[in-house]
């Protein structure tokens, strides 16, 4: 039977990838140089949320199927390896590209010929080519794969099974493999060059972000004006076939699509202008609400509440959530600012009934369940984009 290694398998994409494929009877080993991350792992504790995840981690880990350590050495067993390392964006929002490379020279020593490299993050385009010529050129005869997730961070395990998985290779023969391998775990099979499947990993997440932004930029039209966006909403989508797919407002962000539209637009030689107009309107919002804010109340003088500091409704990870711009432009205009979330680890936040007792204007971040029934004194000033506080569940 194959084995299976995940560079970088103990984060929101690798682990859930590492228990299904373990799940399906797959020796697979988790490698991460995350130390405390892995022996969460190894004690059969998810390190983040993910829904159902728990129990097939034990489950595992227990029957022996899943290991997980921060050496490479392990990764000389294995057959396919999935390297869940991205392409990072740098402060001037262009594409690090050597971010592969440093992984798989860390790993050097422990790769061998005939080895399939299956390269799993969104990547900026030409990626996996680059890779499969410096491992030739390495002097391994190592071959490439790019196969995108696809998931929705928290419900991974389900949309492996429901969603078609994209796979590519620069042959035939590693594609049939690949495929193969797919198979444990999908029904549903895409196949492209991996040129085709960098791209149209990375127009996806643009896509969305620049609906997002479309629908952020009619509500600050609508809002500079007075007018309440959420009857407008109601009359464009309302028995309108060609407007049900139109989002609502909120915030646009996480770690994965203003970073792949912007690498997509440095991909395109900065033409994407479509991708920049879209993160200029999405990064704009938190100050667009704080001025709707000072519209009705004197801030420098009041204290302020944050409710919700996730990137998205259900989740406990915060990375590139807009709730701590938000934040860090409240702390300027506001005497002081509290800050709660139901699933995010921090230690500065605070209790959900003080961020409701002691604000006097509170903006609702993140659209989480447990605020939809919250019941807010009339006094207090609400800055809801999402229209969260006070819908039913």
């Amino acid at each position: 039977m194959p084995k299976l290694g995940v560079i970088g398998g103990g984060g929101h994409v690798g682990l859930p990838l590492a228990i299904s494929f373990a799940k399906s009877g797959l020796p697979t080993y988790i490698q991460d140089i995350d130390a405390e991350r892995v022996a969460t792992i190894q004690s059969g504790e998810m390190p983040f949320y993910e829904r159902d995840a728990e129990l097939l981690l034990k489950r595992t880990i227990q029957d022996g199927s899943l290991s997980a350590g921060t050496s490479p050495a392990p990764l000389s067993e294995c057959d396919f390896i999935v390297v869940v390392i991205g392409t990072p964006v740098d402060e001037h929002l262009n594409p690090g590209l050597n971010t592969m490379r440093q992984a798989l020279d860390e790993c050097r020593e422990y790769l061998r010929d005939g080895q399939i490299l299956i390269l799993r993050s969104t990547i900026f385009p030409g990626i996996s080519e680059h890779t499969q010529r410096y491992l030739r050129e390495s002097g391994l005869d190592i071959r490439v794969s790019f196969c995108p997730e696809r998931i929705a961070q928290g419900n991974s395990l389900q949309e492996f099974r429901e969603l078609p998985q994209i796979v590519s290779a620069f042959d035939d023969h590693t594609l049939a493999a690949v495929r193969s391998l797919f198979e444990r775990i999908s029904s549903k099979f895409i196949e492209m060059t991996p040129m085709e499947a960098e791209l149209c990993k990375l127009m996806t997440n643009a896509w969305r972000y620049v609906q997002f932004a479309t629908v952020n930029q009619f509500y600050m039209i609508a809002t500079e004006q007075g007018v309440d966006f959420e009857r407008i909403l109601h009359g464009c989508r309302t028995d309108y076939p060609r407007m049900r797919d139109m989002p609502g407002p909120g915030f646009a962000a996480g770690p994965c699509l203003v970073k792949d539209t912007m690498q997509l637009a440095a991909f395109s030689q900065d033409r994407f202008v479509l991708g920049h107009a879209a993160m200029i309107v999405n990064e704009g919002l938190p100050s667009h609400l704080v001025r709707l804010a000072k519209r009705e109340r004197d801030l420098r003088n009041a204290r302020t509440g944050i409710l919700g500091m996730a990137f998205k409704a259900g989740s406990d990870d915060p990375r590139d959530s807009l709730s701590y711009k938000l934040r860090k432009l409240l702390q300027v205009e506001s005497k002081q600012v509290l800050c709660h979330d139901p699933l995010v680890q921090d230690e500065s936040l605070v209790p959900l009934d003080r961020v409701v007792a002691e604000s006097d204007v509170i903006f609702v971040a993140t659209p989480h369940a447990e605020y939809r029934e919250l019941e807010i004194p009339d006094d207090k000033l609400v800055v809801d984009v999402w229209g969260c506080v006070g819908a039913a569940s």
